[in-house]
């Protein structure tokens, strides 16, 4: 049985490219949820979306974002379902800890679709897969940490710069 292959190739020559012609960051994250817009460009102002606390609805954005079931990020988030439901419901504020992990993830998510060329398809299954640089786990498991996040990151890191080892 054939697989129908509807994704290109990695381009390792554009990659590479792209990361020698690459600006300063000029980046800004963004993450709607609630009624509210939360946004950050620097780990500074990170910190202080993080320790006002974000809404359980941003759990329901990144799964979204990462084109995933709620069930699996609340897995990642060790949150059970019943605490998410009854949570946001009532409007309530992750603590500092799940903000973070949720504001890493989805800078993960913008700069992993970034190190793809914009085919996230690719990413994600990029995140599905065991990672020999990773300890042979898939980056998807290691996303409950924040050093967990780190390490997919530099994962991404030498990526982007042509470094597979």
């Amino acid at each position: 049985m054939k697989k129908n292959l509807s994704t290109r190739p990695f381009n390792i020559k554009k990659s590479l490219e792209k990361s020698r012609t690459k600006k300063a960051p000029e980046s800004l994250w963004n993450l709607t949820a609630g009624k509210k817009n939360y946004k950050w460009s620097n780990r500074l102002e990170r910190v202080k979306v993080i320790r006002a606390g974000i809404p359980y609805e941003a759990i329901e954005v990144l799964s979204k974002k990462m084109n995933r079931p709620v069930k699996q990020i609340l897995e990642i988030l060790g949150q059970a379902q019943t605490t998410y439901n009854k949570k946001k419901t009532q409007e309530a504020l992750l603590d500092s800890k799940h903000s973070e992990i949720v504001l890493r993830i989805v800078e993960l998510v913008d700069y992993g679709i970034e190190v793809f060329d914009g085919e996230s398809d690719k990413f994600f299954k990029w995140l599905d897969h065991p990672n020999i640089s990773l300890g042979n786990e898939a980056p998807v498991h290691l996303l409950d940490t924040v050093s967990g996040i780190t390490e997919v990151t530099h994962c991404l890191h030498r990526i982007e710069h042509g470094i597979f080892a």
